[in-house]
């Protein structure tokens, strides 16, 4: 069995936030978006079905909880949560804080236009906030 590692193309577009008891959480770099992804830290994962049972259970409070929050630092009429996996075969889950007549509504964010990197200043403020609410600061 091997050790986890993060998929580059996931390394390359998000930020470290902090890890979760099953989930490493990113930032995705487009501030057009408050888009975190999960990443379940196992090696070896494609769907989520590649997961025990009670790592299913792990992951989906992971993800309640990372909506939670991120509504709270980003409000927004929607959140969106996806496990596409077409590009990047490593599972992880998208939890995505959508507005009304922001720049994908109102469909998806995957694939919709370019991405906007953030200003460096707000996205440690963003990241600050989320491990703050995570309880990892």
């Amino acid at each position: 069995m091997t050790s986890f590692s993060l998929d580059e193309k996931l390394a390359a577009d998000t930020a470290f936030v902090c890890d979760l008891p099953l989930s490493r959480v990113l930032l995705m770099n487009d501030a057009r978006f408050p888009w975190l992804v999960l990443v379940p830290r196992l090696p070896d994962l494609a769907e989520i079905n590649d997961l025990a049972a009670s790592e299913r259970g792990t992951l989906m409070e992971e993800i309640a909880t990372c909506a939670n929050i991120l509504r709270e630092v980003a409000p927004s009429d929607k959140i969106n949560v996806g496990a596409l996996g077409n590009i990047v075969r490593q599972l992880h889950v998208h939890v995505v804080a959508r507005v009304e007549g922001d720049a994908a509504w109102p469909g998806p964010v995957w694939g919709s236009g370019t991405a906007k990197p953030y200003d460096e200043n707000w996205r440690r403020g963003m990241i600050d906030a989320l491990r703050t609410r995570l309880g990892m600061d």
